[in-house]
């Protein structure tokens, strides 16, 4: 966790020179596909389909599983109602139009990460992974149905493993105190193939070789690329997209997906930002324009 002093300077920190990437974003205006609702009440067996919702959270549909990443259908990252960091982009489907979830799987406990009211909706209807020190909380809420692990630890669901993974970043809901909960990512093995979800993440020399190194002929990786201004202090816990390249090629994925942009205000980068530098440093690293992309809120794409 970083110093109180370093989040109280950041509260009042604006985009600096020493930021600017030297990128010119236009006006942020999300970009919506209309949700293939037919498609998720249907998916294909033979394929991975992934529908980004919006921010970290996606539905995964294989193996006859529904899976949800980090859900978040609240209005704010925030613990009240009236203050914190608001959504600038609708979710990408209704919560009411979801199919029934299996499996839902929470890196961190940050508000945009572990949803409160997202969670007292789904309540116990879902089996909950979580990374270490989480359960405390959902048994507060009076939620049982949920299973934690430490990193690297497995948990195989009808027939699809999922291992919790390192990932540099840190877990707390509140400024002062720890609730000595963890963070970290997963990596969900299927008979369709291997998908890679980091949750939050900095860049760390020893991680995701190591993850590329365990996880051979990952599918998919869903990647942060946002949130990364100012450097000074988010380098230690937010990727910015020559990062999230880097760990792209590091954990030896087919394609990766940015996430973690356009959804809610939480830094000082322009919202438009993110994609046009990922873009920038794709070609710039050599690879193929499709290698890294992005996705429409309520997109649906097939693996």
């Amino acid at each position: 966790m970083p110093p109180l002093r370093d989040i109280l300077k950041l509260l009042f920190h604006r985009r600096s020179p020493a930021d600017d990437i030297g990128i010119v974003s236009p006006p942020y205006v999300p970009t919506y596909a209309e949700p293939d609702l037919e498609a998720i009440r249907h998916p294909d067996p033979e394929q991975i389909q992934l529908t980004w919702v919006g921010h970290s959270t996606f539905l995964i549909q294989m193996n006859g599983m529904n899976i949800l990443t980090d859900p978040i259908w609240g209005e704010r990252a925030s613990p009240v109602s009236f203050l914190g960091p608001k959504r600038v982009a609708r979710p990408g489907m209704r919560f009411e139009d979801l199919p029934k979830i299996d499996l839902v799987l929470i890196s961190h406990t940050h508000y945009d990460h572990l949803d409160r009211p997202t969670v007292l909706r789904l309540r116990n209807m879902a089996h909950y992974i979580v990374s270490s020190g989480i359960t405390k909380w959902f048994a507060r809420e009076g939620i049982t149905n949920v299973s934690e692990h430490a990193w690297w630890e497995k948990e195989t669901v009808n027939g699809i493993t999922i291992t919790a993974v390192p990932a540099q970043h840190w877990s707390k809901r509140g400024l002062i105190g720890t609730d000595g909960a963890g963070a970290g990512g997963f990596v969900i093995e299927t008979s369709r193939g291997t998908i890679y979800f980091a949750g939050d993440t900095g860049y760390n020399e020893k991680y995701f070789k190591e993850i590329g190194e365990r996880f051979k002929d990952i599918t998919v990786s869903l990647l942060p690329i946002g949130a990364y201004d100012p450097r000074w202090f988010m380098q230690r816990f937010h990727l910015n997209p020559p990062e999230a390249i880097r760990v792209h090629q590091e954990v030896g994925s087919k394609h990766s997906i940015g996430m973690h942009w356009g959804t809610i205000k939480m830094t000082t980068e322009p919202l438009a930002e993110p994609p046009l530098y990922l873009v920038r440093e794709t070609r710039a690293a050599g690879l193929p324009d499709d290698a890294f992309t992005i996705m429409k809120i309520g997109e649906t794409r097939y693996f």
